[in-house]
């Protein structure tokens, strides 16, 4: 600490600060002096006054600067300095103006009456007691906060991440993390184990400790879970979590026995084989193969002697003329208690479900439609002609009674109302869904499920569908046929040729489909823009904000997802001055991005525009939206999704979210859109798939242009790899039906 240089002043002006780290570069005026100040300073504001450590250092271009190795924030004193300080967007709910009326009331007291007496902030016209009391607690939430970043940041955790920290443990933060750091990957979305580990070592917690251990091996499993796995094998989680933890593999056994007992984790012993779950994947798969076993023994004895009159009806009331397949699928989901329909683009799967509702409606029978996601929702409304839900609202998300938890309102006490229960796009739906799904399903209930096993599985865990047909347990109608007027679009017939390891059908005259033939990513970048911005929206006069999606296998690269969100924005929506933006991590969020949400959250709250009163909580991963508002001074970003919920997101959730001109293919699924553009590069066998360009093409409704190298387009038609999935719901419901001893057993 020699000849380090301490100066005191007020923040004149920020030149560049990082979100991601803290570190900025900014100017101090000192008396009548004004000095530029390098560091890791975050969540300083201009008008804040700081007392800094640092030494001279001379820079190139810039000249001298001090470099910072201690800062600490001041409160200002004189009324001039308080006003500047409040109005700098340090706390949430004041902004200049609000700044300026507190300052005229309460002059050099400010800060006092803030800390001690914020109620008093009522006495100003224009601030409520509620905001009053917010802005209070916002206050003393910056100085609780300033500790924590300054205990974290030595790790690397960005100012952001300090901030969701301190929102989850309070003002006890620091001494929650001391005891037992690992409370940060098992608790803070965004936070690795390894981040966890760090601290944990730094603080001088034994390496064999249990805490260590236990939170390593949750980890592996976590980690696996997102990888689409419900198990490990044993050895298999052993190995990993022994690599992890740099420690021999004997020691894992006995914090593996104490998440047993207490039942964070589940040991399925089956078949000479040990399968580690977490405990909630356990009991989902479990419970999901009980109900489907109970759903599918019950047997409708449905008068089928009329069937083909009751048939011609439903075609002359539709318009349609019916194929035996369909047919087939039809009849049995009068009989069946479950039914499986599956089958690609344009073999019927919409005008089926259309005709059992047509025939179960006529027989009084009350039905209930859904998908995963809203977008497949909205689809599945405007295919049908009667309203789809989400899942998740089908379930109706509600409170718990103490107002403090959110949970699914549908369970079995109170179960769905419905004879018949549909649900779409079945291969986006994964084993937690599913799990929750026919819990609020009475026996008794018809269940018709329909998908496309041919496409991605879930992002979450499991491979449900495609274990559902692979036990051969469940009535299952496979749909191949393609009808005429879906055979005139390349895209469908495409498909299949894809799906068939076959080469598509490219660049036919008045047609659908066609690839743009470029070598360099450089050069691909440069035409998905030019696509996007000008060729697509002159010839065919689509909108690229609404009708057109960029879609990358990958996340990383010249044309991954990262770089082309930011290449696109700058055309789509550039900065003009006007428009308030917000900058996270590599990315600038601004008004009038087009964003998605990827993670599922239970407890965002959102209002519809169109139907006042109409207010619920719930937003799931893949959901797709445009930002309406960014506020500063509430450090809010507002969002106005596809189906017309407003949804409110605070800065420290922010990574909640991402820019959506281009999506990753799999964060595509249940998607439609009018108009698809991919990039075909080249790119990891075990990511450039067969099923993943099925998946990205399918998405497609009305143009699908591929921009890149015919090699490796051919080359992911002819890797028809599968990345194997532990999942065991296909045994379980083997072992459920032909054995029902070991269902006994449960």
């Amino acid at each position: 600490m020699d000849n380090l240089v301490t100066i005191e002043g007020t923040v004149e002006e920020i030149i560049f600060s990082n979100e991601a780290n803290g570190y900025t570069v900014c100017e101090i005026k000192c008396d009548k002096e004004v000095i530029t100040v390098v560091g890791y300073m975050p969540f300083i504001n201009v008008g804040e006054t700081l007392r800094v450590s640092g030494k001279w250092v001379i820079h190139p271009d810039y000249g001298e600067q001090l470099k910072v190795e201690l800062y600490e924030k001041l409160l200002p004193e004189t009324p001039e300095a308080i006003e500047r300080y409040l109005a700098s967007g340090l706390i949430k709910g004041v902004g200049p103006a609000t700044a300026k009326k507190i300052v005229k009331k309460f002059a050099d007291q400010t800060l006092h009456i803030i800390s001690h007496h914020p109620q008093r902030l009522a006495e100003i016209k224009g601030i409520t007691m509620e905001k009053a009391l917010r802005i209070g607690q916002a206050f003393e939430e910056q100085r609780g906060l300033r500790d924590v970043v300054l205990f974290l940041q030595e790790y690397g955790i960005s100012p952001t991440y300090c901030a969701k920290i301190y929102k989850t443990f309070g003002p006890d933060t620091i001494e929650e993390i001391r005891k037992n750091p690992y409370r940060l990957s098992d608790e803070i979305f965004g936070i690795s184990f390894r981040t966890a580990d760090r601290i944990a070592k730094s603080l001088g917690i034994d390496p064999y400790s249990k805490y260590r251990i236990s939170s390593g091996i949750k980890y592996v499993l976590s980690r696996a879970a997102t990888e689409g796995h419900t198990f490990l094998e044993e050895e298999m989680l052993k190995s990993y979590t022994s690599k992890l933890l740099d420690i021999n593999i004997d020691s894992i056994e006995d914090a593996l026995v104490s998440l047993v007992l207490n039942k964070s984790v589940y040991v399925d012993r089956n078949d000479g084989m040990s399968k580690i779950y977490l405990s909630s994947f356990y009991h989902a798969e479990l419970g999901v193969c009980r109900k489907l076993v109970e759903l599918s023994q019950v047997r409708y004895s449905a008068d089928m002697e009329d069937f083909e009159e009751r048939i011609k009806q439903v075609q002359k009331k539709e318009g349609i003329i019916l194929a035996d397949k369909q047919k087939e699928a039809i009849r049995e989901a009068m009989t069946n208690g479950v039914l499986v329909i599956t089958g690609g683009p344009g073999t019927g799967k919409t005008t089926i479900i259309k005709s059992i509702i047509s025939l179960l409606e006529s027989e009084g029978y009350e039905f209930a439609l859904a998908a995963p996601t809203g977008r497949a929702a909205k689809r599945m409304s405007e295919a049908t002609g009667y309203e789809a839900k989400t899942i998740h609202r089908l379930l109706e998300i509600g409170y718990t009674s103490n107002e403090d938890e959110l949970v699914f309102m549908r369970t079995e006490d109170n179960p769905i109302e419905a004879d018949v229960v549909i649900i779409d796009e079945m291969s986006m739906v994964d084993i937690i869904l599913m799990y929750h799904l026919l819990k609020a399903i009475v026996c008794g209930t018809r269940l018709i499920l329909v998908g496309d096993v041919d496409q991605l599985p879930s992002v979450g865990p499991g491979n449900v569908l495609r274990d559902i047909i692979k036990s051969g347990m469940i009535k299952t109608v496979k749909l191949s046929e393609i009808f005429r007027q879906a055979g005139e679009s390349m895209i469908v017939v495409n498909a299949h040729r894809i799906n068939r390891g076959e080469h598509p059908i490219l660049n036919e005259r008045e047609k659908d489909f066609f690839f743009v033939t470029r070598n360099s990513q450089n050069d691909i970048l440069k035409t998905v823009v030019d696509l996007c911005t000008r060729r697509i929206p002159d010839t065919y006069g689509y909108d690229p904000m609404k009708q057109i999606q960029v879609l990358s296998p990958m996340r990383k690269g010249t044309v991954g997802v990262a770089n082309l969100n930011i290449e696109l924005q700058k055309v789509l929506n550039p900065e003009d001055g006007k428009k308030k933006q917000k900058a996270f991590r590599n990315y600038v969020f601004r008004e009038g991005d087009r964003v998605m949400q990827i993670k599922n959250n239970y407890n965002l709250r959102w209002e519809k525009i169109n139907g006042p009163g109409q207010e619920g909580a719930g937003v799931f991963n893949g959901d797709m939206g445009i930002i309406v508002e960014i506020d500063d001074e509430e450090q809010k970003i507002k969002v106005l999704f596809d189906d017309e919920k407003l949804v409110e997101y605070d800065y420290t959730i922010l990574d909640e979210l991402e820019p959506a001109y281009a999506v990753t293919i799999h964060k595509s699924q249940g998607s439609e859109f009018p108009v698809v553009i991919l990039p075909v590069f080249p790119g990891p066998s075990v990511l450039m798939t067969r099923n993943l360009l099925y998946t990205a093409i399918t998405r497609a409704r009305e143009l699908v242009i591929l921009v890149g190298n015919k090699d490796c387009l051919y080359g992911m038609i002819m890797n028809d790899r599968e990345t194997k999935r532990n999942s065991d719901l296909a045994e379980k419901l083997r072992k459920c039906i032909v054995g029902v001893d070991w269902l006994k057993q449960w």
